[in-house]
């Protein structure tokens, strides 16, 4: 499949978009293209099925006689090939990660791009639309840009303002602690955290359903953030930003669809920067921001149960029973650990999967390798000015203004539902 031709409409549908010429653009493109281009075209402009990010294009360019099955099957064998050689997903197991839209040139899969109709609303300004981004982004954009630069590039776009997830991940990790605390009172009892990854989530909800009991009862940052906002500005919209195709079904579930009205990848935004002529490194500094360490830290295999651990340890400090905690680092793993707990094999009392290897940072749509991600996620957790939710006078705000008294309040009452999710 022609990845190139897909991303490239996607740019000129961007510009022409700004530009005010988009349906002189779309047929330009149409009129010079084949069947394929024209869903491509479809797809691009946000269009298909509202509940599915991932689709099949059939591409007169691809050679079914030629090997070009992905190189990792399916885990969950998932995807099979039709006569023709192309490749088919099932949907019965389908976690949903996106790895195979990257991983075969010609695997004829496409994820729906969500930026086009918003960027009317966008230029109008008659709505609020916030950009929350994920812990994730700290070093995609360039090596020395900043959080506030990047706050500014955004507003550049259109967009009011710029949230980080990261403050949302504070407040979760805060919840979490405390259904730790109350869910294990001794050796045999153990938890599976809710606040990773759609992947791993949805390998333990249509697969490993034995296993729902332990799973925590909280959202997703993500979710916590976008329903934060609309809470405090109810008619704004919100666009997630991060690494994860996953992130686009997660934000359609029914239960959670509330939160966040579009998702869009790094490898988008990079693009829309692109066909928009914004170069963060040269926007200025808008410095805003009021995360702790163990918030910004989420972004990475192992940041998850680092952040509720020590957020446990300064609320329950006499807690006698700590967290012993156990990281699966990639699908494979993941599934593998699930798989263990379900046979009775518990090692562990907090469990953290990671649907890509390094976590968010190895996202099938990051810019950078998963170690040079992590490296950047590390230092910019190291110059927060707390290392808990619990010293972070920021949150203890943001708890307020969304009504919530005080810490333990995150587990019961109507204003703390927002973060709430039964599974």
């Amino acid at each position: 499949m022609r990845k190139t031709t897909y991303e490239q409409i996607f740019n000129r549908l961007v510009k022409a978009s700004y530009n005010g010429n988009l349906e002189q653009e779309i047929e330009e493109i149409q009129a010079n293209g084949d069947a394929a281009t024209q869903k491509y075209v479809y797809y691009a402009l946000g269009n298909g099925d509202p509940d599915k990010v991932v689709f099949q294009v059939d591409d007169e360019n691809t050679n079914a006689e030629e090997d070009h099955h992905p190189e990792a099957p399916c885990l969950f064998d998932d995807i099979v090939y039709d006569m023709e050689g192309k490749v088919v997903i099932q949907d019965r197991n389908c976690s949903e990660c996106g790895q195979f839209i990257d991983t075969c040139s010609f695997s004829n899969l496409i994820d729906k791009k969500e930026f086009i109709p918003l960027i009317d609303i966008l230029k109008k300004k008659e709505v609020p639309v916030y950009a929350i981004v994920a812990p994730a982004i700290i070093g995609q954009f360039g090596e020395h840009v900043t959080m506030g630069q990047l706050r500014s590039a955004f507003k550049h776009l259109g967009f009011f303002g710029m949230i980080e997830v990261a403050m949302f991940a504070d407040i979760l990790s805060l919840k979490e602690a405390l259904e730790f605390d109350r869910a294990v009172n001794n050796q045999e009892d153990f938890v599976l955290t809710s606040c990773c990854c759609p992947v791993w989530v949805a390998m333990v909800k249509r697969i490993y359903h034995t296993l729902i009991p332990h799973i925590l009862p909280s959202v997703s940052p993500m979710v916590a953030c976008g329903r934060g906002i609309k809470r405090l500005h109810p008619e704004a919209k919100v666009v997630f930003i991060g690494p994860c195709i996953a992130k686009k079904s997660e934000a359609k579930e029914p239960d959670i669809r509330d939160a966040v009205d579009a998702v869009l990848t790094f490898e988008e935004v990079q693009q829309i920067f692109e066909a928009t002529d914004i170069n963060p490194a040269e926007m200025e500094d808008i410095p805003s921001e009021h995360s702790s360490t163990g918030g910004r830290i989420y972004a990475r295999t192992g940041g998850v149960s680092k952040a509720i651990s020590d957020t446990l340890d300064q609320l329950r400090p006499d807690k006698p029973i700590k967290i012993k905690a156990v990281h699966a680092n990639g699908a494979k793993e993941c599934k593998e650990l699930l798989q263990a707990i379900s046979s009775g094999e518990i090692t562990a009392n907090f469990y953290e999967g990671m649907g890509c290897k390094g976590g968010c940072v190895g996202g099938p749509k990051a810019l950078l390798k998963p170690e040079l991600g992590t490296i950047h996620v590390n230092t910019y957790g190291l110059t927060a000015n707390a290392l808990t939710p619990v010293n972070n006078p920021y949150v203890m705000e943001l708890l307020d203004q969304l009504g919530i008294e005080d810490v333990d309040s995150l587990l019961e009452g109507e204003s703390a539902s927002i973060f709430q999710r039964q599974f």
